[in-house]
């Protein structure tokens, strides 16, 4: 029996790989380029799982290999890049999933803050123009009052996001979008000021519990870097269960039922204000960091669910673990990754620090605005998400990745981000 695993994110396939041998399934892996997945591949016994290399983004591709899978049983798809892409495919294929229009609600952030905002659920709704940039701009200026953030529909990792305060930011992020490539639409909302959380959560037929909730620093504006995550983050009860309650509403808005979802939101002084909805497990090491904090291998209910089973996470008693944190580690300029120092003294720091490479020596690293330059994790443990981000930034200020300028001067033109 056969679950297929349309690309992953870059860490947590070894869970993944357990949880279907939990299950009694074989685990399948549809890959572009198998070699971003080096590190957990390297991990895992070569007869782990099966990994087939193929044109993931040629939907007719896939469905027909998907076709030839003896006793194919489920499909899972949990990066934003190719969530559509599942959705569509499990359609086709008869295969348990959600209704393929909720998921490309969740995807179109614009049209996410206009539904919680007609719900009552957000203070702000979404500003397009659906003609010239400049009419964007008019329409911002009339419409919202700045600071606001403008930002692509469909964009992932903090790309092409701008934080525009006065109307020069305006005039400035309007121009650099205008070259930008984007995967949806631009569009504005508003800004909301305060410390940004992630919410882990797990539904099954409209019913959400919440996992914990990861800590997410941010750089200094006007950028929107992710640097460290801890979790869980430690709530009073009373403001958890609130928490939780609020995010079942919102996701119950969107009809987003079933499934993980990675819920970012700001707590402001008025209340939660949700950032953006994403339908999948947390991206880096959140999917890692909450089977060690919980005690519980999380990636049991991904199976699940793609099975069309209730997850038992939903019900379990969670033995739970080391409170858990990592900082993503940026070389100080871009260019060609020339190699990691520091590593070495990891051993010798408190809160079992370790280090997650996500890029390899001879990789470009282009851009530094967001989170396409990071070039690895360090990760560390303690009793306390507080006492462990102390430790993880401790461990990260030993380690530096290294760049050597591009061979050609052109190749590092708008390597800002």
């Amino acid at each position: 029996m056969s679950v297929v695993c349309l690309e992953s994110l870059t860490f947590g396939l070894r869970h993944l790989v357990r949880a279907a041998d939990a299950l009694g399934e074989r685990l399948l892996l549809l890959t572009r380029d198998p070699s971003y997945y080096a590190y957990e591949l390297e991990r895992l016994p070569a007869d782990a799982l099966d990994v087939v290399e193929t044109d993931t983004f040629d939907t007719e591709g896939v469905a027909d290999l998907l076709r030839g899978t003896p006793r194919l049983r489920g499909l899972i798809s949990s990066t934003d890049t190719w969530t559509l892409v599942g959705a569509e495919l499990t359609a086709r294929l008869g295969l348990p999933g959600l209704d393929p229009a909720a998921l490309r609600l969740a995807r179109d952030k614009s049209a996410v803050r206009d539904r919680l905002y007609e719900a009552g659920l957000t203070s702000g709704r979404a500003v397009e123009a659906g003609g010239s940039l400049a009419e964007m701009r008019e329409a911002l200026l009339k419409e919202a009052c700045l600071p606001a953030v403008v930002k692509d529909t469909a964009g992932t990792g903090s790309q092409n996001v701008w934080l525009v305060r006065d109307e020069a930011e305006l005039d400035a992020a309007l121009a650099q979008a205008a070259g930008r490539s984007l995967m949806g639409r631009l569009f504005a909302e508003p800004y909301f000021g305060g410390p940004v959380y992630s919410a882990e959560t797990l539904s099954w037929q409209g019913q959400t519990r919440l996992l914990g909730v990861s800590s997410r620093l941010m750089s200094p504006e006007p950028l929107f870097r992710e640097e460290i995550t801890a979790f869980p983050v430690g709530f009073p009860e009373e403001q958890r269960v609130s928490l939780e309650r609020w995010l079942g509403d919102v996701l119950d808005a969107i009809g987003y039922t079933d499934r993980f979802a990675h819920v970012e939101f700001v707590l402001t002084t008025t209340g939660p204000e949700v950032v953006e909805v994403n339908p999948r497990i947390g991206g880096a090491l959140v999917g890692e960091g909450m089977c060690r904090a919980l005690g519980y291998n999380v990636y049991e209910a991904m199976i699940e669910s793609a099975l069309g089973r209730r997850p038992r996470l939903m019900e379990a008693d969670l033995p739970g673990g080391p409170a858990v944190a990592f900082v993503l580690s940026y070389p100080d300029a871009p260019g060609v990754l020339s190699g990691v120092t520091g590593l070495d003294r990891l051993a010798e720091l408190p809160g079992a620090p370790a280090w997650y490479p996500v890029k390899r020596t001879g990789d470009r690293v282009e851009h530094l605005a967001d989170s396409r330059g990071y070039a690895g994790i360090v990760y560390a443990e303690a009793e306390t998400a507080e006492l462990a981000t102390h430790r993880a930034v401790a461990a990260a200020n030993a380690v530096r990745a290294h760049t050597e300028p591009f061979a050609d001067r052109s190749a590092s033109h708008g390597s800002g981000g």
